[in-house]
């Protein structure tokens, strides 16, 4: 999946050829665990590519916002690629308009799922929390993210759990802390139901915070940790910023971009 917003019009391709900065942006938390797991992450980003200008910006609740970081831009060139795991109101509204607000020329990047990478962190989290290497027919999993109203943002995590269960070999069950339905306790008891004993819960955060916390509170055996700092998450933000360069790059040479 890439989409690419153009905000305005604006190139994210800086003069002289050379390549855009990063700013990664997270949604924010109340929780402190949340920001300092999302420096960290960027800290990995900045280890794979440390050529690679990398920023931070905030919808809500932490600072810098992401105003305040595009201001600090200038007209300078940047793609932002949200720390969000699927599609939303954020992806598509809130992001694109702040960004067309601000005189730095802007692109803006799919958000981080559903992708192989994002399965590749949920396994190994899963693992880390006691999954087995090798799960029979008693074990399943509830894929537990934050949940939105926007059917396209159910339908990207409902392709994660899709790709989450090819991985296992077992069923998964998309689930949501708010906003939509099942809740992770609807989907466990379905699950229990339909006989399986071991159902696990695979937090689909990017950090700790509420939703992470009331979720694994729901776990009837194990829970895995929010997906944070694994290397994977790294990957797949360069990925998305790679992809969003690239869209730009053909859409000067007169080459369709792909919504």
């Amino acid at each position: 999946m890439t989409v690419t917003t153009v905000t305005g019009n604006r190139t994210a391709a800086p003069p002289g050829g050379g390549a855009p900065g990063l700013v990664v942006v997270a949604h924010g938390s109340r929780d402190p665990r949340a920001l300092s797991t999302v420096r960290a992450l960027l800290d990995r980003v900045r280890a794979l590519r440390p050529a690679l200008p990398v920023h931070l910006g905030h919808v809500e609740l932490n600072e810098p916002l992401l105003p305040d970081t595009l201001a600090a831009l200038g007209d300078g060139a940047a793609v932002l690629v949200p720390l969000l795991l699927s599609r939303g109101h954020h992806v598509k509204r809130d992001i694109p308009e702040t960004a067309a607000l601000s005189p730095a020329r802007t692109r803006v990047a799919a958000p981080l799922g559903p992708h192989p990478l994002l399965v590749d962190a949920l396994h190994a989290r899963l693992t880390e929390a006691g999954w087995p290497a090798h799960p029979g027919p008693g074990h399943a999993v509830v894929l537990a993210s934050a949940g939105s109203r926007d059917p396209e943002s159910r339908a990207d995590t409902a392709r994660t759990a899709a790709l989450l269960a090819a991985r296992l070999g077992v069923p998964v069950v998309p689930a949501y802390a708010s906003a939509a339905t099942p809740t992770v306790p609807q989907a466990v008891r379905t699950l229990t139901t339909r006989g399986h004993r071991h159902v696990a819960v695979a937090a689909c955060f990017t950090a700790p915070g509420r939703f992470a916390t009331e979720c694994a509170a729901a776990a009837p055996w194990i829970t895995s940790a929010p997906l944070g700092t694994h290397p994977s998450m790294a990957r797949l933000l360069l990925h998305r910023y790679d992809e969003a360069v690239k869209a730009g790059s053909d859409l000067k040479s007169g080459a369709m971009a792909t919504p």
